[in-house]
């Protein structure tokens, strides 16, 4: 009795040595999480722009994909198509740490 007491404690102590150690290793793996903050500006489209290539230049720091940022772009400006024309205005946002 006394030697299946001993494993088991020697079991209890080995696991929770390992699985504390595991669990501190993914704490400390976590990055921190930059808040960022959203702004907006207007941009002039010019020739060969299109909302997907608007989307590339400023989706950086967004976290959204470049679907989910158009789909914003589209309901920002009220358009019901992804048609631009050069000479028009867009409202974008963009994306910059917060200090």
């Amino acid at each position: 009795m006394k030697k299946l007491l001993a494993i088991l404690a020697l079991v209890v102590l080995i696991g929770s040595n390992f699985f504390g150690h595991s669990l501190m290793n993914a704490l400390a793996d976590e990055t921190e999480q930059i808040e960022m903050v959203k702004y907006y500006t207007s941009v002039q489209i010019e020739r060969g722009d299109s909302l997907w290539s608007i989307a590339g230049k400023y989706i950086e720091n967004s976290g959204m994909t470049t679907a989910d940022y158009v789909k914003e772009l589209k309901n920002m400006n009220g358009l019901r198509e992804d048609i631009i024309h050069s000479g028009q205005y867009l409202t974008v946002m963009y994306f910059v740490p917060a200090e």
